[in-house]
């Protein structure tokens, strides 16, 4: 079956009317109806309801349609991809989620400079969800995010599972009691998570460190940052889960804590499979080295 097969079925499908589709495809009626008998004939299933007025896809045609949909955006990002790929071949991008900065993320980025010199290396602030996008579409070379996905695209390794702390008001009585912190005790506290969008995210972390152990936190205030949280945090709105490189922030006002219960969030460093470039090659080499000694 031919790329342009699947145009014609899916155009059908969105328009969910011969003439329609017809017009947007800039062709007459009697072939496109001729290709969509071909492909239910290819198929030996029936993609659309015979005789439902407007058209209405089958179990069959809804199946078939999503996967059309997945194989022409993938069909149509090949030739950008190639472009982006070949103006990139000097050049190495990393997507990062802004907690990585608090770890050895700034060593490896320091390595990477002193071992290429003459590689250009750029960095964009992205949440995970976006990280993956951009690898498949060419944006980025590397991502470091905190969220685990399955992807066969690309290739994925946790560097490190770090360690979740709490941070309190620095004068609020858990800050300053001796005797070890639990959770359920900051399920009496309102918890600040962040980012508040797009989900999921270390947000749904935060909240499932909670679930885990059976404790829904008393209430939930959702911000954009981790600096806006920290800042929430030290105005004594609630408290919040952060990873444990976030202690060396320091923020004023603000106090950090362990818990009995040890939590943590991966880092995960991400990449395309087929990308086997000496650059990026390179630059995970350092990543893993500098992760594994932190």
């Amino acid at each position: 079956m031919e790329l342009r097969q699947l145009r014609y079925f899916v155009a059908v499908a969105e328009e969910m009317n011969i003439t329609r589709a017809a017009d947007r495809l800039h062709m007459t009626q009697p072939p496109l109806s001729r290709q969509i008998q071909q492909i239910e004939k290819d198929i030996g299933l029936p993609l659309f309801a015979r005789g439902a007025r407007p058209l209405r896809l089958t179990e069959a045609g809804r199946i078939f349609y999503t996967q059309a949909k997945r194989l022409l955006n993938e069909a149509d990002e090949i030739a950008p991809l190639t472009r982006r790929l070949a103006q990139l071949a000097e050049r190495v991008v990393i997507g990062f989620v802004p907690s990585t900065l608090y770890g050895p993320l700034p060593t490896v980025i320091r390595a990477f400079r002193e071992a290429a010199p003459q590689m250009e290396l750029s960095l964009i602030e992205m949440f995970t969800i976006e990280q993956l996008s951009a690898l498949k579409g060419g944006r980025i070379d590397i991502g470091f995010g905190r969220l685990r996905f399955d992807d066969d695209q690309l290739a994925r390794e946790v560097l490190v599972e770090e360690r979740l702390i709490v941070a309190l008001p620095q004068d609020h009585p858990l800050a300053m009691r001796d005797e070890p912190l639990t959770l359920a005790a900051i399920a009496k506290e309102t918890l600040i998570v962040y980012p508040s969008t797009p989900r999921p995210s270390y947000a749904d972390q935060q909240l499932s460190a909670m679930r885990d152990h059976a404790l829904e936190p008393k209430a939930v205030h959702a911000v954009r940052e981790l600096q806006t949280a920290l800042g929430l945090v030290a105005a004594n709105v609630g408290v919040c889960l952060v990873p444990k490189s976030v202690d060396g922030l320091r923020a004023h006002g603000v106090a950090y804590r362990y818990v009995v219960e040890r939590l943590s969030s991966p880092i995960i460093m991400s990449r395309r499979n087929d990308d086997k470039s000496q650059a990026t090659t390179l630059l995970c080499s350092l990543a893993r080295a500098s992760f594994q000694t932190s």
